[in-house]
């Protein structure tokens, strides 16, 4: 017996569930994209985020990974905000009460 389904219900993205640990976009970006989105960003972007990247793997090894990524993350939020990267990294350092937020 043949039911059909309304194209609604139809998923055509069913087939990236089956892999939960790997992020959707991911699987995606690797299927079609042959060639860097806005290469023209990448060396200022890597540039910027590299002193941030450095103090994360240094704080890592005094407090945690979670904390260490919590705190780039924000100071990377912060810097797409706008902020410069010092007022980033103090907003975020004062946002801190023993080490925790």
């Amino acid at each position: 017996m043949y039911y059909h389904y309304p194209y609604y219900q139809y998923d055509p993205y069913q087939h990236l569930r089956q892999f939960p640990q790997y992020p959707q976009s991911e699987i995606m970006a690797e299927q079609f994209i042959k060639q860097p989105l806005y290469p023209h960003l990448k060396t200022k972007t890597l540039q910027t985020i590299k002193p941030f990247v450095q103090y994360g793997l240094q704080e890592a090894k005094a407090t945690s990974f979670s904390h260490a990524l919590t705190e780039v993350a924000a100071m990377s939020y912060l810097l797409g905000k706008g902020m410069d990267p010092q007022t980033a990294y103090f907003t975020v350092e004062s946002w801190e009460v023993n080490e925790m937020f």
